[in-house]
């Protein structure tokens, strides 16, 4: 919708900023034109007012013709066309409004002597209307750098709840319980291995508070971080739980959302391997296309537990971050869920701008 529309105090003020053109125009037709004074007046106001609103029509060609690539030449010789043929709109709707203001007893000749200035009037009517589409494109400029700043704004608000989301999982009872328990059976019978879970849990956290700062990681670093929380698992799950990525060379230092990975990890072991007395793999693999990077985690899960449809906390989360990470790369980004039999798989599709 038209920016000055959208508000009635914008177009107050729009509508008051043409009071002094007005003014001017009266001023014009009254110097020039040997228009008496009040008659000029007459003619002059309703004039101004519906000319503002034969100009408000710039901002739709400035949305047409951005300036923007090297396009101005383009955008010139529009808003200069469109100069002349909406001045002489104008220019015919004060010829008429002269002979109604004529006829109703403000001067028999008043129409004659308006006719006699419809060039210095239609002249002016495309200069008008040239600053019009000058001011339209300001306010466009302003537009544009109010929804950059909220994108920016949302990018950090949804990293923050991204690291909350993190650390409620990394300080989730379950998950510390589980870990702990761990690493208390494996104490006496495994000491060995308990250090290294302590070691894998304590550098896990130290990873993700590093990140609270950060509005995109390389791949290759997203990836060791769910390694790690994926490892932590291991211990847990034994010989249940396997790990596969598969990491293309080119993608390594593609640049994601960091804490992109764990929500589906978390799913992956929590809906799927925990759910199946066998276990299973958690495949993750990134490859190159085109531009684009195509980033998929698959797990087996049990087909008749209940579906999960992409709506999900952390699919959700995950869902919104793309979404804002696209959207200040000025690319594209999805998150496609497909369940297909027992193996439940999620894409994030990155595309570059």
């Amino acid at each position: 919708m038209h920016p000055i529309l959208v508000k009635r105090a914008r177009l107050a003020l729009y509508m008051a900023a043409w009071i002094p053109l007005a003014a001017l125009l009266a001023l014009v037709l009254s110097a020039h034109g040997g228009i008496d004074a009040g008659a000029a007046l007459a003619l002059a106001f309703p004039l101004a007012f519906l000319y503002a609103f034969i100009c408000l029509a710039a901002w739709y060609l400035c949305r047409a013709a951005s300036l923007h690539g090297g396009f101005w030449r383009r955008a010139a010789i529009l808003h200069l066309v469109a100069g002349i043929v909406s001045s002489g709109i104008w220019t015919a709707a004060g010829t008429y409004w002269a002979g109604e203001l004529g006829r109703g007893g403000l001067g028999s000749d008043l129409g004659r002597r308006f006719a006699d200035q419809r060039l210095l009037v239609w002249s002016m009517g495309v200069l008008l209307y040239l600053l019009s589409a000058a001011g339209h494109y300001l306010i466009a400029a302003f537009e544009e750098s109010r929804k950059a700043e909220a994108r920016a704004l949302e990018l950090q608000l949804l990293a923050g709840q991204a690291e909350l989301r993190a650390l409620r999982a990394q300080i989730d009872p379950h998950f510390l319980f589980n870990s702990l328990n761990s690493i208390s059976a494996l104490a006496g019978s495994d000491p060995a291995a308990a250090r290294r879970m302590c070691l894998l849990l304590a550098d896990f956290l130290r990873k993700s508070l590093n990140l609270s700062e950060r509005a995109s990681i390389p791949l290759e670093q997203e990836l060791a971080l769910a390694r790690d929380y994926l490892a932590i698992e291991q211990v847990r799950f034994g010989q249940r739980l396997s790990v596969q990525i598969e990491l293309d060379d080119e993608c390594r230092g593609a640049l994601v959302p960091p804490l992109i990975t764990q929500p589906l990890a978390e799913n992956a072991v929590r809906h799927g391997i925990a759910s199946l007395l066998e276990g299973g793999a958690v495949r993750i693999a990134a490859h190159r296309r085109g531009d684009g990077l195509r980033l998929t985690m698959e797990n087996p899960c049990d087909p008749d537990s209940p579906k999960l449809n992409g709506a999900g906390m952390g699919l959700s989360l995950v869902r919104r971050r793309l979404e804002a990470h696209a959207a200040q790369a000025r690319g594209g980004a999805r998150l496609d869920v497909t369940r297909t039999g027992g193996i439940f798989r999620v894409e994030i599709a990155l595309d570059a701008a």
